[in-house]
């Protein structure tokens, strides 16, 4: 099973971020799930570091569409992480920009993104 785990980050495109920006929103959502499993998955976690950390950052628009996701994810019990940015530099303060979802069984995850189209 250790190849069938992942972590998905879901961003927002609509928000028209930068290239950096969407990097380190990214980044958080990668961290800030990768905790939330470690602590309450895991087992998913621990298979997901021993086998290579596989990511896929996929994209949505709009806070309504990433907050259904992030429900949909809760009501499977997948470790999810809400990112809002603090706004220092090029969207308002608490302006909810990404989700990360995972570590957790890939066939789970597709159940809740498996719709989405990558980020390019």
């Amino acid at each position: 099973m250790s190849d069938n785990v992942k972590q998905v980050i879901v961003v927002r495109t609509d928000l028209n971020m930068s290239v950096g920006k969407v990097a380190a929103e990214v980044a958080h959502a990668a961290v800030n799930a990768s905790e939330i499993a470690r602590k309450n998955a895991y087992e998913w976690w621990k298979m997901w570091i021993e086998s290579g950390q596989k990511k896929i950052v996929l994209k949505i628009e709009g806070e309504e569409k990433l907050m259904d996701l992030y429900k949909k994810a809760c009501s499977l019990n997948l470790p999810a992480a809400l990112i809002y940015d603090a706004g220092y530099t090029e969207v308002p303060p608490n302006t909810l920009t990404c989700i990360g979802i995972g570590p957790a069984p890939s066939n789970l995850i597709d159940k809740v993104t498996g719709q989405l189209p990558l980020l390019k």
